[in-house]
């Protein structure tokens, strides 16, 4: 089992930045397992859709629409990921959920809201 908590959503104004974190607790063996870690978004009558994801050995994914604006990274010995979100668009505005995938499991957390204004 594996419990991920978020947090660092928030309101800005278009060209801002926000720092999103997420932690993982839990079962050991599931929490050593976790690879890879990341993010996704859902916005109001959209799909939840991959924002970014890392793994344990650096590999990155990003959705083509935040390349170059937003940075994930992790810290394997906290089992923490980090989404370092800059230049922010009101389209943007979504919540924000953290993923983990485990060798049994995949787990998410209840999300952040992020909302940019124009």
């Amino acid at each position: 089992q594996v419990q991920l908590v978020e947090s660092g959503g928030g309101l800005v104004q278009a060209g801002g930045s926000l720092r999103l974190s997420c932690a993982a607790s839990g079962n050991i063996f599931s929490i050593v397992s976790i690879d890879p870690m990341g993010w996704y978004r859902q916005a109001p009558g959209k799909q939840r859709e991959l924002v970014a994801s890392i793994t344990s050995g650096g590999h990155t994914n990003y959705a083509d629409s935040v390349k170059g604006r937003f940075t994930v990274s992790r810290d394997n010995a906290k089992i923490t990921v980090y989404l370092q979100m800059n230049s922010l668009k009101p389209e943007d505005t979504a919540r924000y959920y953290c993923h983990a995938a485990t060798w049994n499991g995949q787990y998410w957390g209840q999300g952040t809201q992020v909302t940019v204004s124009s």
